[in-house]
């Protein structure tokens, strides 16, 4: 039979069990704080300054998309000549 809940009813909860629960309560709390303050000066500090591209550097993101290019195009060079190959052999009567 179940007992039912109402004014008179108890329970009991031991010291250790009541101490653990208000040191996750403190815990939480003193975390939230910590956050909020970490956002707030996160909000005050300068934006970093736009980053500066030196030419070596354009250069060089330059001369890999030139090569990938380049790549890319031969290799659908051989796609088609490798489709030109299975066509011959499919229609060839």
């Amino acid at each position: 039979m179940a007992k039912e809940l109402n004014e008179d009813t108890g329970f009991q909860v031991s010291i250790k069990t009541l101490a653990g629960i208000a040191v996750g309560i403190a815990t939480v709390v003193g975390m939230w704080f910590a956050l909020q303050a970490d956002i707030q000066e996160a909000k005050e500090l300068p934006a970093p300054p736009p980053a500066e591209v030196t030419r070596m550097e354009f250069d060089m993101k330059d001369q890999l998309i030139r090569q990938t290019i380049m790549t890319t195009q031969q290799d659908v060079q051989e796609i088609k000549e490798d489709l030109k190959r299975i066509e011959e052999k499919l229609f060839k009567d």
